[in-house]
């Protein structure tokens, strides 16, 4: 498969002949599903805390009688039935989100988005992407040139330089090949990939 080749200024100069066994697969909606929702559900951390009817601030006095109030019987005002009643399944800050996915499906899922984006020309390749020093503007001014608002740039080095002028861009995002996620792909409207970057994708995913 063959995919634009840019220049600095943002011009298709030529194409590059990526691996179709990384960029040239079917889409596979279910599987993106499943591998985005895991890892999404994997990030989730347990810091909700709710309490269960032991452990709620009650009396342990009978509210009223058992008989000829016409109310529906009731031992404790800490019952989940209650106003400020304890709950029946509280969340717990010990509570586990993660989903397993086996390594096979998560490369498989990472191949079909990569596909995917080629297919809707939302990929495009660069020689590099390197930057002369760690000035935010810089590398505003550089992405602006090539036309570039929203995008996840994929480079086999991230160095200082890139790093600290990236970090303050709210659209962009700059990873190495080991790091680029299935949602972040998903999320950034274009993906910008180095030469190096694709041989260390078809490396980790061929």
């Amino acid at each position: 498969m063959d995919i634009k080749l840019l220049n600095e200024r943002g011009e298709a100069a030529s194409t590059f002949s990526v691996p179709d066994t990384v960029f040239g697969r079917d889409f596979n909606e279910a599987l993106i599903h499943q591998v985005v929702v895991a890892y999404q559900a994997n990030a989730r951390s347990g810091n909700r805390a709710q309490k269960d009817r032991s452990e709620v601030r009650h009396s342990t006095k009978k509210p009223f009688k058992q008989k000829g109030t016409g109310r529906a019987r009731a031992g404790m005002t800490s019952s989940p039935l209650w106003r400020g009643g304890g709950r029946v399944f509280p969340n717990s800050p010990e509570e586990n989100f993660t989903q397993k996915v086996n390594k096979k499906m998560y490369r498989a899922g990472v191949r079909s988005i990569l596909s995917q984006l080629a297919r809707e020309d939302r990929i495009a390749i660069v020689d590099d992407f390197m930057l002369e020093s760690p000035k935010t503007k810089l590398a505003a001014q550089r992405l602006r040139e090539m036309g570039l608002d929203s995008v996840l740039i994929i480079t086999d080095t991230v160095d200082e330089n890139i790093y600290l002028a990236t970090r303050n861009l709210p659209h962009v995002a700059v990873v190495e090949p080991r790091y680029a996620d299935p949602l972040s792909l998903i999320h950034y409207k274009k993906v910008l990939i180095t030469k190096p970057a694709v041989a260390q994708l078809e490396e980790m995913l061929g």
